[in-house]
């Protein structure tokens, strides 16, 4: 038997991995990027240790890309111009396990309050940082439950309160009002406490939805994530998180070796993830981005239309770009690589997303569906 060669391998997985791109839906990843123009910095290894805000020995970085990354997200997130710091993560995970570290650093006997549809990753960290929690209902629409929260707050006011908001839940793009949350917090008079915004996929359009929903710093956040190879498209897993610069203040610890302060989770970072969002951002800008919002709604107001017309009970919370359907068949679910959670899927409708590849997964749902009422039929 002959030996398959490393090409012939490479081959392979180069076609399997174009395959399985051009046939998923389920999942939150922009796949219309073209980075071509940064393939010669892959020559060079880029390690953006320490805090990218302060000078380091080390050169072979792109701190002062990454801090114009944290500056565009800064200024859509609506922070104090004077005070906000942020740095380019792994990904979302990375992103809300530094925000829950700052609130637990400020208030060590606090208690974490999420809902039952924030992403799995929190439940985790909470875990990680050994921080006492307590899961908060959601409504039927997948946002945290307003009166749940007030009322478990209301046995808890003694201690410090951490609330982990999500903009825009894993299945169905839920997105909770922090404008809610903080009102609660001052309805109760709990004064020390921290709210955490994970935006992971929707934080990055928040700014262009309408009606407005309340999410960002104005509004009463003190830390926001959003995962950079979501919305935007990057060919590696990347996060922001943006907070203030006071709240970083401490944990902030000098390290002579490299130069710098130690401020972020891990020490080695991927200098070459705040390349390609940079790349991205400035060559988008805010009008680029607001503009990818509205083709993706578009799509998604245009999926949910065509599911209907075929009997497929399909909704969308407002200005979400992704659609709830029913549980759909494993065909189905394999050929368009579906996430499903007990018994709902979902489509979510990334810019790179065409009315076009919605036609032939309608077509696909009818047959599937035509195909299941002649099972039924036979059956009887």
């Amino acid at each position: 038997m002959k030996a398959t060669t490393q090409q012939e391998r490479l081959n392979q997985l180069l076609e399997k991995i174009t395959k399985a791109r051009d046939t998923f839906l389920g999942y939150p990843v922009s796949k219309d990027f073209d980075y071509s123009e940064l393939y010669e910095f892959l020559k060079y290894p880029i390690n953006n240790l320490g805090d990218p805000f302060e000078d380091s020995t080390y050169k072979v970085q792109t701190h002062e890309i990454e801090r114009e990354v944290v500056n565009f997200f800064a200024k859509l997130f609506r922070a104090n111009p004077k005070d906000y710091w942020g740095y380019v993560t792994n990904g979302g995970s990375e992103s809300n396990l530094y925000g829950l570290y700052i609130a637990r650093e400020m208030y060590p006997k606090a208690m974490v309050y999420y809902s039952e549809s924030t992403h799995y990753s929190v439940k985790k960290n909470i875990h990680l940082l050994n921080i006492p929690s307590i899961v908060i209902r959601s409504q039927e629409n997948g946002e945290i439950d307003y009166n749940d929260l007030e009322e478990t707050l209301k046995f808890n006011r003694h201690k410090p309160a951490i609330v982990l908001t999500t903009y825009g839940t894993t299945m169905k793009e839920a997105k909770d009002d922090v404008s809610k949350v903080k009102g609660i917090l001052k309805k109760l008079a709990i004064q020390d406490h921290y709210i955490h915004c994970d935006g992971a996929l929707a934080g990055s359009f928040g700014a262009f939805v309408e009606p407005k929903i309340p999410f960002d710093f104005m509004d009463g956040a003190d830390s926001i994530s959003i995962s950079g190879h979501k919305f935007i498209g990057s060919p590696i897993p990347a996060g922001v998180i943006v907070t203030r610069r006071s709240l970083r203040d401490r944990v902030s610890k000098g390290i002579s070796y490299i130069g710098s302060l130690d401020t972020t989770i891990t020490g080695s970072r991927n200098g070459h993830s705040p390349l390609f969002l940079w790349y991205a951002i400035n060559k988008l800008g805010i009008d680029g981005l607001k503009a990818r919002y509205n083709h993706s709604l578009e799509v998604a107001k245009y999926c949910n239309q065509e599911l209907l017309k075929i009997g497929v009970n399909a909704w969308r919370n407002p200005g979400a770009i992704t659609v709830v359907l029913p549980k759909m068949s494993n065909t189905i679910k394999e050929k368009w690589q579906l996430a499903t959670e007990d018994d709902i899927t979902h489509i979510i409708c990334m810019p790179n997303v065409t009315k076009d590849q919605i036609d032939h997964f309608i077509k696909d749902v009818a047959s599937s569906l035509h195909e299941k009422e002649e099972e039924e039929l036979a059956y009887f």
